[in-house]
C-alpha cells in the first residue's frame, strides 16, 4: 500500500483527495452495452409466455356496437381474446386528477375500451397467442361494428356548444383552467411606451424512442404474486399503481427495470395497454409479453406540446419591461393521463413564463379541453419549451419594437445574481440563480459583437443569417409540491442502501433508474468519492423494487439531486460506522482515521492501517475477536426528499446561429451555444451529453416534428417516413460552458439537467429565424419552422 499525505483537517467528500466528483470518468455499463449485452424486455423469454396485440380503433370517436371473435378464437396459436368488459372483473378504472390543480377532471379510464373509443388507436380486445405474427394474424378475424361518432378534435373550438362533449358526466371538455393576476398588469401597460402582442402556435410531438414500450408480466399463482419486466422510469410507481387497480397489496407485486432504450419522460406514465397485460396475466395465469410496434407507439405514446398561446409584453423606452400577459390552450385528448395528469404541462406554462425577469406585473389563463386525439401529457422539459419560446420571443419583439439589441434588453431586466432568494410573479421561489453571468459567459463563448459584424456583412452580399438568444429557468429536484400534494402516489424521495461486503467492495442499491443519462456513473462516483474507495469497487444496483430502498426513479431532472444526496448521506453513515470499528480494531479513534483507495489510513501522516477487505473479513467471519458489545454494522440505508424549496430550479441561455433559404424556406443550423447553471457538476461529460441530447430534441421540435391531424382525428404521419426526427448531419456543433451555483438544500449541491437543453433550443432558433428574416418585416411565432410555415409568412406560398 503507497503512503499519501493528506491534510490533517477534514475535507468535505466534494474535494476529498481520491474524489471522482466533478471529474469525467467512464460509464460503469458502458462495456456491457457496447459488446451488445445489454437486456432488454424484447430479449426476455419465459416458460409459457404468451405475446399480446391489441385490436385498436381505426375511428377518433365510435360507439363499439358488438365485438365477434370466434373466428379468432380459433385461429392456430390463439389462446384467448379479452374485451373491455371481460377484463374489467381483473383491473379497475383509474381518474388522472390532482387535488392542487383546483378544478381538473376527467372521466374514468378502462384498460380497454368498454361501449366506446374515443381517439384512434384506442385498444378494443386483446388477442393473446404463441407468438406475436399469431396474434396480429388473429386480430384480423376480429369483427368490430363500431358506430362512429362526431368527433371533437380542434382545441380551438373545443368549448364552443357545437361541438360534441366528449364525457357527458363531466358537461363540457373543458379539463382545467387556472386563471392568475399578480401586480397591477392593466396599469403596467397603459404606462408602457409600447405594446406588443404575438399570437404562438406549437406543433403536437412525441418523444421517439429507440425501444418501444415493453412489458412482461408474470402471474405466479403458487405465491400469488405478479413479477413486471418493464421499461419504466419509475418502478416503485408502477408497483403501487398495479397493485391498488388489481386488487393486490402492494408487496404481492415485483416490478424489474431491466436496461431501457430511451425514455424522455414516455415511459414515467400509467398507459392502458400496459395495465391490461398485467391484468392479462393474471386472469390467463401464465407470463405476457407486449411490445409496441412503431405505429402503436405513434398512436399511444403520449403527445406534447399542442399549444396556442396569445402573448402579449409592455416596455418602456429605456428597455425596462413593464408586464407579461398570456391565454394559453392546449387539447390534452380524451383523458387526463394518469396518475400525473395532463394538465400539469399547461401549469408549467403558466408558472414559467417570464420567469427570468424583474418585472413584477403578470397575467396568465391556462385552458386545458378533451379532444380526440391520443392522450398528451408530460415529455422532457415539461411546458418548459412553451413558457421560453413565448416569454423570449416578446422579449425580442419588445426589443425590435424600440430598437435595442437583444442582449442588451436582456441585460436590463433579468434578475440579479445578488438578489436570491426571490418569488416570481407566478409564486415560484428561487433559491440562487446566475442569469447575469450566464448570459455574459454565452456572449463571450459566442464572441456575439464578431458575430454581428459578420451578419451584417453577409447580408449585404444576400445571405441571410440570424442570432437567436433565449434565457430559460429549469425545474429540477421536484419535491412532494410537484405530485403527492395533490394525491397522486409518486414518491417525490429517492433512498440508496449501501454496504461493504466480505472482500471490501461496495454495494450499492439505489431506487433511481437509468435509461441512459447515466444515473449508475454518477451514483457510483459519489459513493466513491465520499466513502474513499475506487470506483471499480463500487457496484450500482438499481431497478428492482424487491432490491433497491422505495423511491420516486428517474424523471424531472431529479436523479442526481435527489437519489444523489441519498446516495451521499447513506455512504458517509457507511464511513463512519466503518472508521468507528476501525478504530476499535485498531486501538485508535475514528477522528484520527481516514478510508483512502480501499484501505483505512492514519489522518496524520496518510500511512495505510488497515485494508478494508481485512477489515471486511474480520467484521463478517471473526466478530470474536472484536470486544464485547461492538456490533459492527457494516451496511446503511438513507432517504433524501427536498424540504425547504419546492424546486431547485436551474438556469441557463442558449444561442443560435442560423441561416434561412428564402427560397427554399429551409433553416441551417451553423452553430449553437448552450450556458447551464445546474449547481454541482458531478460527471462533466455526462452534464453535456444531457443537455447536448436536450438540444438536439428541442432543435426537432422548432424545425421537424409535428404529429399530423385530420379534421376526423386520423393521425396521417404515424411513421417514421412522414413524421420528421433530427439527423445527425442536420445538427450544429454544440458548444456547452457552465455557472456553477449549488443547492444549499444538499451537500452534494447538485441540481437537475436532463431537460435544460430541450428548455430553451426552440426558442432560441426561432428567434434567430426572426432576426435572420428582419430585412422582410417578417415575425415566425409557430413551430415546427418547415419550408412550408417560412414560406408562407414571406408571402410565396
Amino acid at each position: 500500500m503507497s503512503s499519501i499525505r493528506i491534510d490533517p483537517e477534514r475535507l468535505s467528500v466534494l474535494d476529498r483527495p481520491n474524489s471522482y466528483i466533478g471529474k469525467t470518468v467512464p460509464r460503469p455499463n458502458l462495456d456491457r452495452l457496447l459488446q451488445g449485452r445489454g437486456s432488454y424486455i424484447s430479449d426476455m423469454e419465459l416458460p409459457r409466455m404468451a405475446h399480446v396485440v391489441f385490436l385498436r380503433s381505426p375511428h377518433a370517436h365510435a360507439k363499439i356496437v358488438s365485438i365477434d371473435a370466434a373466428a379468432a378464437k380459433q385461429m392456430p396459436g390463439v389462446s384467448a381474446v379479452v374485451t373491455g368488459k371481460e377484463l374489467a372483473a381483473v383491473i379497475t378504472p383509474w381518474v388522472g386528477v390532482l387535488s392542487h390543480l383546483k378544478g381538473l377532471k376527467s372521466a374514468p379510464q378502462s384498460a380497454i375500451a368498454v361501449d366506446r373509443v374515443c381517439w384512434q388507436g384506442e385498444a378494443v380486445a386483446a388477442i393473446v397467442a404463441t407468438s406475436r405474427a399469431a396474434a396480429e394474424d388473429a386480430a384480423e378475424r376480429v369483427a368490430v361494428e363500431y358506430q362512429e361518432l362526431e368527433a371533437a378534435t380542434d382545441m380551438r373550438t373545443a368549448l364552443d356548444p357545437a361541438t360534441p362533449v366528449i364525457h357527458a358526466s363531466l358537461g363540457d371538455n373543458l379539463a382545467f383552467e387556472r386563471i392568475h393576476d399578480a401586480g397591477a398588469v392593466d396599469q403596467a401597460f397603459a404606462g408602457s411606451d409600447a405594446v406588443v402582442e404575438a399570437d404562438f402556435v406549437f406543433g403536437r410531438h412525441t418523444g421517439v424512442t429507440l425501444e418501444p414500450r415493453s412489458v412482461v408480466a408474470d402471474w405466479n399463482a403458487a405465491e400469488a404474486r405478479l413479477t413486471i419486466y418493464q421499461g419504466t422510469q419509475a418502478p416503485h410507481m408502477v408497483q403501487n399503481i398495479a397493485a391498488l387497480h388489481l386488487g393486490l397489496r402492494e408487496q404481492q407485486v415485483r416490478v424489474v427495470c431491466k436496461d431501457v432504450g430511451g425514455s424522455f419522460g414516455i415511459k414515467v406514465h400509467i398507459y392502458a395497454d400496459e395495465m391490461a397485460t398485467y391484468a392479462l396475466a393474471k386472469l390467463l395465469r401464465r407470463p405476457m409479453k407486449f411490445v409496441a410496434d412503431r405505429v402503436e407507439s405513434f398512436n399511444t405514446d403520449i403527445h406534447a406540446r399542442d399549444h396556442r398561446c396569445k402573448g402579449k409584453i409592455g416596455v418602456t423606452r429605456d428597455g425596462t419591461i413593464t408586464a407579461f400577459e398570456i391565454d394559453d390552450l392546449t387539447g390534452i385528448g380524451p383523458y387526463s393521463m394518469y396518475p400525473r395528469t395532463s394538465a400539469i404541462e399547461a401549469n408549467q406554462v403558466v408558472n414559467l413564463v417570464g420567469g427570468p425577469y424583474t418585472n413584477k406585473n403578470y397575467r396568465a389563463r391556462a385552458r386545458v379541453v378533451f379532444q380526440n386525439k391520443n392522450v398528451m401529457c408530460q415529455y422532457r422539459a415539461v411546458g418548459h419549451p412553451i413558457a421560453c419560446s413565448v416569454t423570449e420571443g416578446l422579449v425580442d419583439l419588445a426589443a425590435m419594437k424600440i430598437g435595442m439589441d437583444p442582449v442588451e434588453i436582456r441585460r436590463r431586466n433579468l434578475i440579479a445574481d445578488d438578489a436570491y432568494p426571490c418569488v416570481s410573479p407566478s409564486g415560484l421561489r428561487f433559491e440562487q440563480l446566475s442569469h447575469h453571468a450566464s448570459l455574459a459567459k454565452i456572449v463571450e463563448m459566442m464572441n456575439y459583437r464578431a458575430l454581428r459584424a459578420e451578419q451584417a456583412k453577409l447580408r449585404k452580399g444576400g445571405v441571410l443569417r440570424g442570432i437567436g438568444i433565449a434565457s430559460f429557468i429549469e425545474v429540477t429536484n421536484p419535491s412532494a409540491a410537484f405530485y403527492g400534494v395533490g394525491g397522486a402516489r409518486i414518491s417525490s424521495q429517492d433512498g440508496v442502501a449501501v454496504r461493504l461486503d466480505a472482500q471490501g467492495s461496495v454495494i450499492c442499491q439505489t431506487s433511481i433508474t437509468e435509461q441512459g443519462q447515466g444515473s449508475e456513473s454518477l451514483t457510483a462516483q459519489i459513493v466513491g468519492s465520499v466513502l474513499g474507495v475506487s470506483m471499480d469497487r463500487v457496484r450500482i444496483i438499481l431497478g428492482d423494487t424487491d432490491m433497491t430502498p422505495y423511491g420516486g426513479g428517474t424523471w424531472a431532472s431529479r436523479g442526481a439531486g435527489i437519489g444523489g444526496e441519498a446516495a451521499l448521506q447513506a455512504t458517509k453513515i457507511l464511513r463512519k460506522n466503518i472508521l468507528d470499528v476501525a478504530a476499535v480494531i485498531l486501538q485508535s479513534t475514528p477522528a484520527e482515521l481516514d478510508i483512502i483507495n480501499n484501505a483505512v489510513v492514519n489522518v496524520s501522516d496518510g500511512a495505510p492501517r488497515i485494508e478494508l477487505n481485512e477489515l471486511a473479513r474480520i467484521v463478517y467471519f471473526r466478530p470474536d475477536t472484536l470486544p464485547p458489545g461492538i456490533q459492527p454494522e457494516l451496511m446503511a440505508t438513507k432517504h433524501f426528499v427536498p424540504r425547504e424549496y419546492p424546486f431547485a430550479f436551474t438556469n441557463g441561455v442558449q444561442a443560435a446561429w442560423v441561416e434561412v433559404d428564402t427560397d427554399t424556406g429551409f433553416v441551417k443550423l451553423l452553430k449553437h451555444w448552450v450556458v447551464e447553471d445546474c449547481g454541482t457538476i458531478i460527471n462533466p461529460q455526462l452534464v453535456d451529453e444531457q443537455i447536448r441530447g436536450g438540444v438536439v430534441q428541442g432543435l426537432g421540435a422548432a424545425l421537424f416534428e409535428k404529429c399530423i391531424y385530420d379534421d376526423r382525428g386520423q393521425l396521417t404521419n404515424a411513421n417514421m417516413a412522414d413524421y420528421l426526427v433530427p439527423m445527425s448531419g442536420e445538427m450544429p456543433d454544440i458548444d456547452v460552458g457552465h455557472v456553477v451555483s449549488p443547492t444549499r438544500e444538499s451537500e452534494l449541491g447538485a441540481k437537475g439537467v436532463g431537460e435544460a437543453g430541450t428548455a430553451g433550443a426552440a426558442a432560441a432558433v426561432t428567434n434567430a429565424v426572426n432576426d435572420a428574416l428582419k430585412p422582410f418585416g417578417t415575425i415566425i411565432t409557430e413551430i415546427p419552422l418547415t419550408p412550408r410555415v417560412i414560406l408562407t409568412a414571406l408571402g410565396k406560398i
